[in-house]
């Protein structure tokens, strides 16, 4: 049983970090090479490449927070609440293989915008969908984690209900 706990905490911490070095290097890749408000058609005008620094969060809610606020709100907050959840990870024993990967998204996504907002002051997002009356706003691979672990953990939840009716 000790074995097979350890070795879920290494698989949680290897899925959290490699979340966070996907969104790391892509992110650099773009710094380095895109250059700011760029448009880069990658399938014609339906998925853009472009270089946006986002000072704020989601969609540049808080972009016009005093810099206190901005380092208690987009900071300290963001890293209380990733580090309270991965030490539930850390410490549970029977946890659904689905959460896990959830989870760890979540977390690893959460840490590389964290990353940035700490080390650059804003976040890079470079990425943006346009289909018709659909478009997205510009986002990065931290952002695509984080939603998709937010299905995931959706989806497990509404089939746990489901399954108690």
């Amino acid at each position: 049983m000790q074995k097979h706990f350890i070795l879920n905490r290494f698989y949680i911490l290897v899925l959290v970090l490699l979340n966070v070095g996907c969104d790391q290097i892509s992110k650099e890749v773009v710094r380095t090479n895109v250059a700011q408000q760029d448009y880069i058609p990658l399938i014609e005008h339906y998925f853009i490449l472009t270089n946006v620094e986002n000072t704020g969060a989601m969609l540049g809610f808080g972009q016009n927070f005093s810099p206190f606020m901005k380092m208690v709100l987009l900071q300290g907050l963001p890293l209380l609440v990733l580090l309270i959840i991965l030490f539930r990870m850390l410490t549970k024993t029977n946890l659904n293989p689905w959460m896990v990967i959830g989870f760890a998204f979540v977390i690893g996504g959460g840490m590389g915008n964290l990353i940035d907002r700490i080390f650059y002051g804003s976040v890079t997002d470079f990425f943006q969908i346009r289909l018709g009356i659909f478009t997205t706003g510009i986002f990065n691979m931290a952002d695509v984690a984080v939603t998709l672990g937010v299905i995931i953990i959706l989806a497990l939840s509404i089939k746990r209900k489901e399954a108690t009716f």
